[in-house]
């Protein structure tokens, strides 16, 4: 593990063999295990901000191999949106009900968000369930997105697509434990700074719940 974190294998077939072994061994061993905001705050309760069942979601890890390793697609949101203004995001949203399934889900979030087809991203596995403080139930699903493949952002959602190394993610060294004071209390939640973009919230606890069952 230390290898791969200071110097991604330039093998893809490594990470994905390791990657789809790992997921297909959690989803086996955790199958009732859910992640979540929740989990840094169990005060708080899972669906802090939200009354009812939580909202299906689900989001694409997709993971393209450059000649330096592999990196991981992130999106920068507009800063216009409602919720979740200008903050980095994976690819994704709600769950439709003509979706079949979070996968499905997932890639057509992505063709929507930021151009990406659906036939250039090759499914690994799916994390366990992730929930958040707005009250969604989101399904991280893995994938991996062929070289060549073109990211065109929408301009109604995302400002702008961008890559960072997957070893820089998989590196605890670079998962920040941070609060801030929300409702009186203290509110814990995962970051990872990386130049210019900050990564945090529910995105970099998506990615730190990827770290966990993969290196962990």
């Amino acid at each position: 593990m230390t290898a791969f974190l200071t110097k991604p294998p330039a093998d893809s077939a490594h990470w994905t063999s390791l990657f789809r072994t790992r997921l297909d061994d959690a989803a086996l061993r955790d199958i009732e295990r859910e992640t979540g905001d929740h989990i840094l705050n169990p005060d708080l309760g899972p669906y802090a901000k939200w009354d009812g069942p939580p909202r299906d979601a689900a989001v694409l890890i997709g993971i393209v191999e450059r000649s330096d390793g592999p990196n991981v697609v992130l999106t920068q949101r507009t800063g216009h949106l409602k919720s979740h203004a200008g903050q980095v995001a994976l690819p994704g949203g709600k769950i439709d009900p003509t979706d079949n399934g979070p996968a499905e889900a997932a890639l057509r979030e992505a063709d929507e968000e930021i151009g990406l087809a659906p036939e250039r991203v090759e499914l690994i596995g799916n994390l366990a369930p992730y929930l958040t403080g707005s009250g969604y139930r989101v399904i991280p699903v893995v994938g991996t997105i062929q070289d060549g493949a073109a990211f065109r952002p929408n301009p109604g959602e995302v400002e702008s697509v961008f890559e960072v190394p997957l070893g820089f993610l998989m590196d605890p060294a670079n998962h920040q434990k941070l609060s801030r004071e929300w409702q009186g209390k203290r509110r814990y939640f995962y970051a990872m700074p990386f130049g210019e973009r900050y990564i945090w919230g529910v995105t970099a606890g998506i990615i730190r719940s990827l770290y966990e069952t993969v290196y962990r």
